[in-house]
């Protein structure tokens, strides 16, 4: 019994979620993947694997079973990287998520500098406006603005961002400058949100957070369009503080209400093997890191 090579099997049908996905991805027969798991269950004592005739999931044992194998093909490939010369020069793709703008903004200059200095790797960048399951979806490193959960994940705090109101000097000149959450139902609203046409904005008043819900006049689903309405002077909008602080440098835009705002949201890096992940993800670790903590939108 090869124990790699079954190792190698139950992990292909764990990531690709079925017998037929595993056997294309090791260009193997499915007849043979079914022995394969069989055999290391049958070595084991226990199941690894539920199989309907639609899907395939992993049991308790199985769950655990699967992280403690891809450390271990993790381990032999950090081995074989270091003792073949690897170790010094990162090879092959490296995926990366993160919010739309904040990818655009702060994640794709370190992934152009991660790329120039390394010409061996490449990169896929998953931006999107919504959590990435990393292990589902075979992504490297991820970039949360938020709390996070309790989770196995690896995280690096790297920053923050404040939730800001703001609008353009324009508009306060005209409507007035608001002074209090309720001064702001007298206001235009640019709401960010695909959610609802109602925003609610939570924001601290004598100590305690305060929800004041409010009637939008404009709704947007992407924040670069709530951020060109605010600079024109249409109204006041909430965003996180990285999103408008070129404008709030130049002073096209100007926070209000500073004194109300709530806790300030971390941003971490987040990433899902530890010690054992391979060079390239160490090293663009190392370089993410250092680039977005000097980053003074974010810190």
């Amino acid at each position: 019994m090869d124990r790699f090579h079954l190792i190698n099997v139950f992990v292909a049908v764990v990531d690709t979620h079925g017998f037929a996905g595993a056997a294309r991805k090791l260009n193997m027969s499915p007849p043979a993947v079914t022995r394969a798991i069989h055999e290391l269950e049958t070595h084991l004592g226990l199941r690894l694997l539920t199989r309907t005739t639609r899907t395939v999931r992993v049991t308790d044992a199985g769950e655990r079973y699967v992280q403690d194998c891809k450390r271990i093909l993790a381990e032999l490939l950090e081995a074989d990287e270091s003792v073949s010369g690897m170790h010094s020069s990162p090879k092959g793709r490296l995926t990366i998520t993160a919010p739309v703008l904040f990818g655009g903004m702060h994640v794709t200059p370190v992934v152009t500098e991660f790329l120039t200095r390394y010409p061996e790797v490449s990169a896929s960048c998953l931006f999107l406006d919504r959590v990435v399951n990393l292990l589902d979806e075979g992504v490297d490193v991820a970039v949360r603005i938020g709390e996070l959960p309790d989770s196995t994940m690896q995280a690096i705090r790297v920053g923050q961002v404040r939730r800001v109101i703001c609008a353009a000097p324009s508009y306060l000149a005209a409507h007035g400058i608001p002074t209090s959450p309720d001064d702001l139902h007298g206001h235009t609203i640019i709401s960010a949100s695909s959610v609802t046409p109602n925003p609610e904005w939570k924001l601290m008043d004598k100590g305690a957070l305060k929800s004041v819900r409010l009637q939008a006049r404009m709704i947007t689903t992407t924040n670069d369009s709530a951020v060109a309405a605010a600079v024109s002077g249409f109204g006041l909008t909430r965003l996180l503080s990285y999103q408008v602080a070129e404008h709030l440098r130049t002073g096209k835009l100007k926070t209000v209400l500073p004194d109300f705002e709530p806790a300030a949201l971390p941003v971490h890096v987040v990433h899902r093997e530890g010690r054992q992940a391979p060079q390239r993800v160490r090293a663009f670790l190392d370089l993410a890191i250092e680039r977005l903590r000097q980053d003074t939108a974010l810190n």
